[in-house]
């Protein structure tokens, strides 16, 4: 291959625009938001750099504090939830016969088609009192109730059916962001299970091994790459959501993000916004940098 010193006009040519969009559209705008988090407010809108360290040292207060790891709890567990579902939708999708895989990724990647707050009021829809889900399990305990009845135990079903508060707490959080982000889980284990050289399956079962103990030894393993893309593909977007929780959790259930719009939004106060974000931000460096440490700690094990 050749080297691009040789020719260094066309390796610019080839990197200026992409490098250019991100110094105008992220690098700049990150750095202004830097600054706003050692500034201090003067006026209204007017925000003075003057290096100070306040605005860190509120972010770190208890309050905040525990909205942060209500934040990332959340948001791990989201990713979790995420991984056990996706899993065996990419592994079936990757052993369905040829003619159905692409109907069955265009089923994955269709709510991509529909705007992000569609798809959450959708979520509201589905989980309300009088919603969708409610009125299948109305509809069950209706049924049961009905064949129960003769039989003289109708009166354990109770008169009337109770629904379920399903919307407005931190369970309804997590859901919405599995519902929202579970497609950037399955897509990237699809590619990478799609790889997998399937006489290693036969090969472990052929030796004696379970099914069981051949889908965590074998494919989990050889997912691993997947597994972790997906995760880092879930979990930071869920880190620093807002709309989800600001739509479908209650008063007990905002966070961190939402903290962040408010201050950017109706309280004004940019440098504890700023601040807060780079807060979110150092913990985002740290999950990541984690990661790459374990994952080259795994490496000089296997060698």
């Amino acid at each position: 291959m050749e080297n691009w010193r040789q020719q260094p006009w066309v390796f610019l040519t080839f990197i200026a625009p992409g490098a250019l969009w991100l110094l105008l559209f992220f690098l700049i705008p990150l750095g202004w938001i830097w600054l706003f988090a050692v500034g201090e407010r003067q006026g209204p809108v007017d925000i003075v750099v003057t290096w100070t360290m306040s605005n860190y040292a509120e972010a770190l207060q208890p309050i905040y504090l525990q909205l942060f790891f209500k934040t990332l709890w959340i948001a791990i567990l989201s990713t979790v939830v995420c991984l056990v579902v996706a899993f065996p939708v990419a592994l079936s999708i990757c052993f369905a016969p040829e003619r159905y895989k692409n109907i069955l990724l265009l089923l994955v990647i269709l709510p991509f088609w529909t705007n992000m707050l569609i798809r959450t009021y959708a979520m509201i829809a589905m989980l309300r009192q009088n919603g969708f889900l409610n009125d299948g399990i109305r509809g069950v305990w209706t049924a049961i109730k009905f064949l129960l009845t003769p039989v003289g135990l109708g009166g354990l079903m109770g008169d009337q059916f109770q629904p379920l508060n399903l919307l407005y707490n931190n369970a309804a959080v997590i859901l919405g962001t599995v519902y929202v982000y579970l497609p950037f889980m399955v897509l990237p284990l699809y590619a990478n299970l799609e790889k997998l050289d399937r006489s290693l399956i036969e090969a472990s079962l052929d030796l004696g091994a379970s099914q069981v103990r051949t889908f965590f030894e074998v494919i989990v393993k050889l997912a691993k790459p997947g597994i972790i893309s997906g995760v880092i593909l879930v979990f930071i977007p869920a880190l620093g959501t807002f709309l989800i929780s600001d739509l479908l959790g209650g008063p007990d259930s905002q966070l961190i993000g939402n903290v962040i719009e408010r201050q950017f939004r109706a309280a004004n106060n940019l440098p504890l916004g700023a601040a807060l974000s780079f807060m979110l931000l150092y913990l985002t460096f740290i999950a990541l940098a984690l990661r790459a440490w374990f994952a080259a700690r795994g490496e000089r094990s296997d060698a």
